[in-house]
């Protein structure tokens, strides 16, 4: 078994690599933090709500030598909705569009039916090269950490799954993050950059608006509205009549619920909780975009939206 720790060795080749990775795991296995941390900036939406990334961000990694485009697929679970099918195929989709594969393993969870059901998936997709990361080594001592090493190893003899490397890394303290991109960064294909210099996500703006305020609607109800929220901006444009130094954008977005029952629990006594998602997610897009931002937000109801094909559609599903 070759686990991997920090070392001084440098590839001596000099040649430009470019190409894909995308990290799998089940929900809240660390998949999205360990994305921003390689990004170096907030990319990909994370929650400790399982479910909670809906959209293929796209995290862009530069080094002199290469880039690495980091696909964040939504976590592979048993489907129990339409959406929830949807999800899974956008997954396995992606797992054989790219160039090699995360699998994420959290240390501080012994290995369960939702890591052996993503794993036996991973078998079958034999010509992508894998990688197991254990994450949020923070978590754990050093005895556990051993522990959770070898069940990883064993998992992928049992399964026939060869892993390139087995990596321990803890995104938030920011351990081993950088040799994670050493280890992805040569099974990557020689090739020019695919992105320009400076672009961290592929995904449209209004996308990534859309996902701060989701996440900072979930913030506090989580238990009582898992993933029934979905976000929707409806129109981003700059007002006019402002001075060139004093620009302003105006967001206007839609909340969409399932219920009328769920409205007063994410607008809050007196409207209280609208305002603070409003006030919290507009510090964030100011910061994404770099510009003063009025931000409207309205809450709607979408009767049943995770079941109705067409509202999921509308919704962009």
């Amino acid at each position: 078994m070759s686990v991997r720790t920090q070392s001084s060795e440098q590839p001596a080749e000099a040649v430009h690599r470019a190409g894909f990775a995308c990290f799998v795991g089940r929900p809240n296995a660390g998949k999205s933090t360990l994305t921003n941390a390689l990004v170096g900036q907030k990319v990909a939406i994370t929650s400790n709500r399982p479910q909670t990334t809906r959209h293929t961000v796209r995290g862009i990694v530069h080094r002199p030598d290469a880039q690495l485009v980091l696909v964040d697929t939504p976590g592979l679970h048993k489907p129990r909705t339409l959406l929830g099918e949807r999800l899974n195929d956008v997954v396995r989709t992606t797992w054989a569009e790219v160039d090699v594969i995360g699998f994420c393993l959290p240390a501080d969870q012994k290995i369960g039916p939702g890591d052996r059901f993503i794993a036996k998936e991973l078998a079958g997709i034999k010509k992508t090269p894998k990688i197991a990361v254990v994450t949020k080594t923070d978590l754990v001592d050093s005895k556990a950490l051993a522990e959770q090493l070898i069940a990883v190893d064993q998992l992928g003899k049992e399964l026939g799954i060869t892993w390139q490397e087995i990596v321990p890394v803890s995104a938030t303290a920011g351990k081993q993050v950088d040799l994670l991109a050493d280890l992805l960064i040569p099974l990557m294909p020689e090739g020019p950059a695919l992105y320009p210099e400076g672009d961290l996500t592929d995904e449209p703006e209004q996308v990534m608006v859309a996902e701060l305020i989701r996440e900072a609607a979930l913030e506090g109800v989580r238990d009582e509205l898992p993933h029934s929220i979905a976000v929707v901006v409806e129109e981003m444009l700059p007002r006019e009549d402002r001075p060139a130094d004093k620009p302003l954008l105006d967001i206007h977005a839609n909340l969409y619920i399932e219920r009328s029952s769920q409205k007063g629990i994410v607008i809050g006594p007196k409207g209280k909780r609208l305002k603070d998602v409003g006030i919290k997610s507009r510090k964030q897009i100011e910061a994404l975009l770099g510009t003063p931002v009025f931000l409207d937000l309205h809450v709607k109801v979408a009767k049943d939206w995770q079941r109705d094909p067409k509202q999921l559609r509308r919704l962009g599903f």
